[in-house]
């Protein structure tokens, strides 16, 4: 392939908006993961809530509602990793028929584009669905670590080893909670680069809704005003995790 040739279908504008909406993706990101001590999101504020949870295992009796919750966490892992992959299947199925969609383009007057231009534009969507997928089959994985050390948690809560290990099961559930919000991410972002198919200048518009949903339901919303309402529980707080690159 002629990268320079096929870069050079593409305007200025449609670099700016690929550049802006990267930048966006990646920056909401780690806004979200490394907010102010004064205004956390709702992603830290739910990680604290998440150490409370193991806290408060270690004296349930029995321990089936946790149980429940935890195979309820992998459930909805495993079916964004299943709608991600037929997404991709599907993405891949229609990268063999730019053709059509440039036909389809003319058809309806949104320009009389290269095929290459169009095969490009899909690259773009499938490598941000992809990301979606690794991210949710990684994070279905490691809900299946926090399972496990769950068990492993002594049923007497004065044995020593029982809140070390909650706190444990915690921090490993945090860390699978963050590649699922990842991953959700990528799926946001995803749909919003399908908008570069109608222009540059949609493009835009939909990074900016993007960032603007994804930064209200983190930082504005009534469900983040409902955790806050009361003081979000510290017992039993251990270090966090430092954010890899899961």
């Amino acid at each position: 392939m002629d990268w320079n040739g096929s870069l050079a279908q593409f305007t200025a504008l449609d670099l700016l908006a690929v550049t802006l909406l990267v930048a966006a993706w990646l920056l909401t990101g780690w806004r979200i993961e490394h907010p102010s001590s004064t205004r956390p999101s709702v992603s830290i504020i739910m990680a604290q809530y998440r150490r409370e949870w193991m806290r408060q295992m270690v004296t349930r009796q029995p321990r089936i509602f946790d149980a429940s919750i935890l195979a309820n966490l992998r459930q909805g892992t495993a079916f964004f990793a299943s709608a991600s992959m037929i997404a991709l299947g599907g993405g891949l199925a229609l990268l063999g028929d730019t053709e059509r969609i440039a036909s389809v383009a003319a058809d309806l007057d949104l320009g009389r584009d290269p095929q290459i231009v169009w095969e490009i534009k899909l690259i773009c969507i499938l490598l941000l669905v992809a990301n979606a997928f690794l991210k949710f089959v990684w994070s279905h994985r490691l809900f299946g670590y926090c399972s496990v050390l769950a068990a492993a948690v002594p049923n007497d809560p004065d044995d020593p080893d029982a809140l070390p290990r909650a706190a444990q099961a915690a921090e490993i559930n945090i860390t699978a909670a963050r590649g699922f919000n990842r991953g959700l991410r990528s799926v946001y972002f995803a749909l919003a680069s399908g908008a570069w198919l109608l222009g540059p200048e949609a493009l835009l518009l939909a990074t900016a809704l993007t960032v603007t949903t994804l930064w209200r339901r983190e930082f504005a919303s009534q469900s983040r005003a409902a955790l806050l309402s009361r003081p979000v529980p510290q017992h039993g707080k251990v270090t966090p995790v430092t954010p890899d690159a899961d």
